[in-house]
């Protein structure tokens, strides 16, 4: 396939190239004589500052999947895809308020360490062994798999050859660095990608304005022209194709939160980052920072697949929306710029799921199970080891992602078979004091048999909708087995009941079973039943248990004897916060009252 680039395309991403790779080495170099620890390989030395952190954050979330996957998914679906990205806004100031605070001073390096000091070596194994299978199998062949493909619609360049460069560009400094090349790097990358793809956008509105008529032209005849794709929320009477991947009301009341939760606050390549930081102010700050910069993501990845539509309705598959409009629709040079961010994303994040492969493998298994006694520098070992078999591993499954229509879909639904179980389990440690180890290692062993049998049992149901019936059940059994366990809690346990967290949990039974009646009573109403407002039934059993703990917790001195004793102060936040946060949730009811 011939290349569309020219000679000044390649100099712009040569230099791209350079410039990131000579960063990241350059970072990497230890001082002479000093050996590098386990706390620097991993975890930064905790120096990450507010704008690293949130640039890192979104340098390490934006890839292929997003680039190539959302745009895929915008040309295919629509606007409505962009509620991964706006929900994901509203879901880390709660991230960032209430769970990155006690894992900071808990002083946790990786999730599952979380579990094992809060449950037991078991849960934490479960959810190990599944983060490494999901990064490994999903997300590392996914994105490697993407980037490559865009590499031969745009470079000319066969697959597999892709595959394999973009492996070794991303593991030469991740995998000799650690976290701190790859987070430096990332605040470079964030550059390259938000200004590519912002040129991007304007450039594919150009041209849908038409000759001479300007990108503000464009958007109106984007609007008017491809108006189907510009609706939030679908309907399974007038959109079921859409409605499959994004069932109506769900996508403000169901399962996406159990994805944007699971994700953002529990997800080691993300969260890792806010670990990182050098005080609690400082992570708060960044994830905050982090929101803002998600709001922009769909201007700059699901505009250009719609814009991909309007100018050829008739690819192949969706997924060749964005390098169809590199290739076809972008100037000399601007190419390379665009191209560039694209690798941008592609390198950054796939560092990041390098980085937090090796961390969990080295910390959570490695460590516990085969040397205990293991130095800093037998840790780095073995975690560059694992990192070099994580990347041989992805590209080798990559190519056999060729057949995928939508690979966005794909990773959302496979990552999802255990975000239920994740959210769950974790929500239980950090906040409910008689939650035993019993139940959340029940819920860890039935989240993928359950997301299996739903899949295989109701193969029509919404991916999203078979995820917020599977957290219904994972509620009840671990909230079952939690009050079963009762003769295990103690009641040595220093303990301040608070009035207001009891008021606050009657509050949230209410709405829990009003939203009941709410799921009952529209589920037999034709419109409310096509509009998904079924999905309502999750947010019910969310609000029921997150109830049932707050009373709990302050009706009942006895608690598990691992259990977390939160200190209020923690969650308090500063008036830049507080105002920050507010103009993310006005900013969000705008959009959607626009986009609805």
């Amino acid at each position: 396939m011939e290349s569309a680039f020219e000679f000044l395309d390649w100099i712009i991403f040569g230099i791209y190239a350079f410039a990131i790779l000579g960063m990241g080495l350059f970072i990497s170099r230890g001082k002479k004589g000093v050996e590098k620890t386990a706390d620097d390989y991993f975890l930064a030395n905790k120096s990450l500052t507010w704008w690293a952190i949130g640039a890192s954050l979104i340098a390490a979330n934006i890839s292929a999947e997003q680039f190539i996957g959302m745009s895929g998914s915008g040309y295919a679906l629509g606007m409505g895809i962009a509620c991964y990205e706006w929900i994901a806004a509203a879901s880390l100031i709660i991230i960032a308020k209430y769970f990155i605070p006690i894992f900071i001073e808990k002083k946790i390096y990786t999730m599952p360490q979380f579990l094992a000091e809060r449950y037991s070596r078991g849960v934490s194994t479960a959810f190990a062994i599944f983060w490494l299978l999901i990064y490994v199998f999903v997300n590392l062949t996914s994105i490697t798999y993407m980037g490559a493909l865009a590499m031969q619609e745009i470079l000319g360049v066969p697959l597999i050859y892709g595959i394999i460069g973009l492996a070794l560009f991303s593991g030469i400094y991740s995998i000799y660095g650690g976290l701190k090349a790859v987070a430096w790097t990332d605040v470079v990358q964030v550059v390259f990608l938000i200004l590519g793809g912002l040129v991007t956008t304007y450039m594919a509105l150009d041209a849908v304005g038409g000759v001479d008529a300007g990108p503000i032209k464009g958007f109106s005849n984007l609007f008017e022209g491809a108006r189907e794709h510009f609706h939030m929320i679908a309907t399974a009477d007038a959109k079921p194709e859409v409605f499959s991947d994004l069932p109506g009301l769900g996508i403000i009341l169901g399962g996406i939160w159990l994805t944007n939760f699971g994700y953002w606050g529990f997800n080691q390549y993300i969260i890792q980052k806010g670990l990182a930081a050098k005080s609690v102010r400082e992570a708060k700050r960044g994830l905050l920072f982090g929101a803002y910069l998600k709001i922009l993501i769909p201007l700059i990845v699901v505009i250009p697949g719609i814009a991909a539509f309007y100018l050829n309705g008739n690819l192949a598959k969706p997924d060749e929306a964005y390098p169809f409009l590199l290739a076809n629709y972008m100037p000399v040079g601007v190419r390379g710029l665009a191209f560039a961010a694209l690798t941008a994303a592609i390198v950054s994040s796939l560092a990041s799921m390098i980085n937090s492969t090796s961390t969990i493998f080295t910390v959570d298994i490695y460590k516990p199970y085969f040397n205990k006694n293991a130095t800093n520098k037998q840790q780095v070992r073995v975690g560059r080891l694992v990192a070099v078999i994580s990347l041989l591993i992805a590209v080798s499954v990559a190519p056999l992602l060729n057949n995928l229509g939508q690979a966005f879909q794909y990773i959302q639904e496979y990552t999802g078979f255990i975000y239920p179980g994740v959210v769950v389990v974790f929500f239980m440690g950090l906040f409910w004091r008689q939650a035993t180890n019993r139940a959340a290692l029940w819920t860890a062993l039935l989240t993928l048999p359950l997301g299996f049998a739903f899949k295989f049992g109701f193969p029509e149901m919404p991916w999203m909708m078979r995820m917020a019936y599977v957290f219904i059940i994972l509620v009840f059994v671990a909230t079952i087995i939690t009050f079963v366990d009762k003769k295990v809690w103690t009641t040595d346990t220093k303990h301040t009941v608070r009035p207001g967290f009891i008021r606050s949990g009657y509050a949230m039974v209410v709405i829990g079973v009003v939203s009941t009646i709410i799921g009952v009573v529209g589920s037999n109403i034709e419109f409310l039943y096509n509009y998904g407002i079924q999905n309502i039934f999750m947010l019910a059993a969310a609000f029921l248990f997150v109830g049932i703990i707050l009373i709990s917790n302050e009706k009942i001195i006895a608690a598990d004897r691992k259990s977390i004793e939160i200190n209020p102060e923690s969650f308090k936040t500063g008036k830049a916060f507080n105002i920050g946060a507010v103009g993310i949730i006005v900013i969000l009811a705008l959009l959607y009252g626009v986009f609805w």
